[in-house]
């Protein structure tokens, strides 16, 4: 077996405990007057020492299964499981979970070392540990110089620093987190998601991370989980919830995709095919091999997005978006094309289909 020493430096110094796995099965969870249940039959799989995000529009109930795990929430039928143990009838203040919110939630009359030490002061621990477990969990923040001082005194990425604090010094098998940098400019949004990749694998915390940022999850995950109306729609890895989005929901809120419904394009999919996906960056400008690959579009605008630009085009009345280099800037009526292998087809519930056999040799002679 091998040894991660910066772990077990870490948890020698803060006595922190790795995390635990975290399984849930066919959770459900309804609001009186809400049509549409909050969590439909949701099965959930989480592995010790991992990063799973939740990503999801507003309203799909990632936040609800994530208050169900720490037990904010009950949910009215269903199991959750946290290191293979059945947790449903637990309280919340016993399920070894600790929770990072979207607001921070500091005690603004508290210091930094007295909003860290709050929890612990809780639960009665003794003085003496309680400092140690404060200082440490400081130290390896970098919030050691800042202990004296007030809410108000720091920065954002300082404040959520010591809300993350305040949730390992109690030693959680799982971190939860609610959007935590959401807050956040985006500068500090990506120093912090460093900050918490490089914490979790020293501790090798599991957390379970809530977000509707496709790029903060892509960056974030070991395991992805996409939501939609309370059911899970897709979870695998990262690269392959982006690569072969199992709906075409996924295929345009991960992946971007461009969704053509219909049209001559259907026709080079499966019998059934009611749809057609497009990543930006497959959209290429001038002539391709192919005549059936082959459009003129309008371009609407242009987006500079630092290396890239993302141009919106009018594609045959369809609304579409093409990813350039940057000191490409196309205008006025353009030549587009695509080449068959990167194409994506879906039936009219949105399933995706495996791409078909030869279908690139079918479309170049055609």
């Amino acid at each position: 077996m091998v040894i991660d020493q910066a772990a077990v430096t870490v948890s020698a110094a803060t006595g922190y405990t790795r995390g635990e796995s975290v399984r849930c099965h066919a959770l459900t969870k309804s609001y009186a007057g809400v049509d549409t249940a909050a969590l439909g039959d949701v099965d959930l799989d989480v592995d010790a020492g991992t990063v799973t995000v939740l990503l999801g529009p507003s309203g799909c109930g990632k936040t609800t299964l994530l208050r169900c795990l720490a037990g904010l929430e009950s949910p009215q039928s269903g199991r959750i499981h946290i290191g293979g143990v059945d947790v449903i009838n637990t309280p919340a203040e016993d399920r070894g979970v600790a929770m990072v919110f979207q607001n921070y939630g500091l005690y603004p009359n508290k210091t930094v070392f007295g909003n860290i030490e709050f929890p612990l002061r809780m639960t009665r621990v003794k003085k003496d540990e309680r400092r140690r477990r404060v200082h440490a969990i400081a130290e390896l923040l970098r919030l050691g110089e800042l202990l004296h001082r007030k809410p108000k005194e720091l920065s954002g990425g300082q404040r959520q620093r010591v809300g993350i604090g305040r949730a390992l010094v109690r030693e959680p098998a799982v971190l939860l987190m609610d959007e935590p940098f959401s807050n956040l400019d985006a500068e500090l949004r990506a120093d912090m998601r460093t900050e918490l990749i490089a914490l979790q694998r020293k501790f090798g915390t599991t957390i379970v991370f809530v977000t509707h940022d496709q790029t903060e999850a892509l960056s974030l995950a070991d395991r992805l989980v996409v939501m939609r109306a309370g059911r899970i729609e897709q979870a695998g890895a990262p690269d392959e919830v982006f690569e072969q989005p199992a709906t075409s929901f996924v295929a345009s809120f991960v992946s971007r995709m461009n969704i053509f419904d219909g049209g001559p394009l259907a026709s080079l999919g499966p019998p059934g095919t009611a749809a057609v996906g497009l990543r930006p960056d497959h959209l290429r400008l001038g002539d391709g091999p192919s005549p059936r690959l082959r459009w003129h579009a309008e371009v609407v605008m242009t987006e500079l997005h630092g290396r890239d630009r993302l141009v919106h085009l009018d594609v045959d009345g369809h609304r579409a978006r093409m990813q350039v280099p940057s000191h490409v800037r196309p205008a006025g009526v353009v030549g587009v094309h695509a080449l068959a292998a990167d194409l994506h087809f879906f039936t009219h519930d949105g399933a995706r289909f495996s791409q078909p056999d030869r279908l690139e040799a079918q479309v170049i002679t055609t």
